[in-house]
């Protein structure tokens, strides 16, 4: 989620490397405890009784970690709650991101106070929280593979751009026409791409809520690879002559 508009503040002097660096070490240290730690508990719950019930068949992480730190007593709730209030500093940056995507679409979008994008992303969040708090685990499933399918297809199409046609040169980017939707690509080879990949992705895709007919015969889910394929060739097509007409 590191948008430019986060890393603002990074000396322009710093060799690139050093930037990724720290950052990746960053994320990952950070979130590879975490991970680790949520395996650990997970794995174990199976094994202690009072862990199994609070985790409730996966569908309440809450109520494992709150198993797991009562023998501490009164320390043990304060660090529940404690982490409880963490939960927020993870959704803050994501409601950010939201507001900063909206807000590169198109100059109507960039006149739109970001407390707006924030509000509306918060209002999007709270009922799908609330019913995701009772089925924790089927929510969760569903809502990451779904993100695998789309951010699948995203990254074939950014990758093609790039290395395609703009032959991995980072000095076809003119920067400075960033808002200029005169002088960027009109985007409908991206668009028709993105969502025939997904006239595909449907029926081939296999999960808890919905099982396609191609998933359904016995290829189950082929949705990522099918949907790659038909961006990749869709977006091949479309794109040359997308440049051919527009030159750009």
């Amino acid at each position: 989620m590191m948008t430019p508009d986060y890393g603002v503040y990074h000396n322009v002097k710093t060799p690139t490397w050093r930037i990724f660096t720290y950052t990746y070490l960053g994320f990952f240290i950070a979130s590879i405890t975490g991970h680790f730690l949520g395996a650990i508990f997970a794995a174990s719950a199976t094994n202690d009784p009072a862990w199994e019930a609070g985790f409730d068949n996966g569908n309440s992480v809450g109520g494992l970690i709150n198993a797991v730190l009562a023998p501490a007593g009164g320390f043990g709730k304060f660090l529940t709650v404690l982490l409880a209030l963490t939960i927020p500093s993870a959704c803050a940056p994501t409601m950010y991101t939201f507001g900063m995507s909206f807000m590169t679409i198109g100059p109507f979008f960039a006149k739109v106070p970001r407390y707006v994008f924030a509000i509306v992303s918060e209002a999007i969040l709270i009922p799908v929280a609330i019913i995701g708090a009772k089925k924790f685990y089927v929510t969760f499933v569903n809502v990451i593979s779904i993100i695998g399918y789309w951010s699948t297809v995203f990254a074939v199409i950014i990758l093609l751009e790039h290395f395609v046609f703009r032959k991995n040169n980072f000095g076809l980017y003119d920067i400075a026409d960033w808002d200029k939707p005169r002088k960027l690509p009109i985007g409908a080879a991206a668009l028709i791409a993105f969502f025939s990949a997904f006239g595909i992705i449907v029926p081939c895709m296999s999960q808890t809520a919905y099982v396609g007919p191609i998933a359904n015969a016995g290829a189950g889910d082929i949705g990522i690879l099918a949907g790659s394929a038909v961006a990749l060739i869709v977006y091949l097509a479309l794109r040359s002559l997308e440049r051919s007409w527009y030159q750009r």
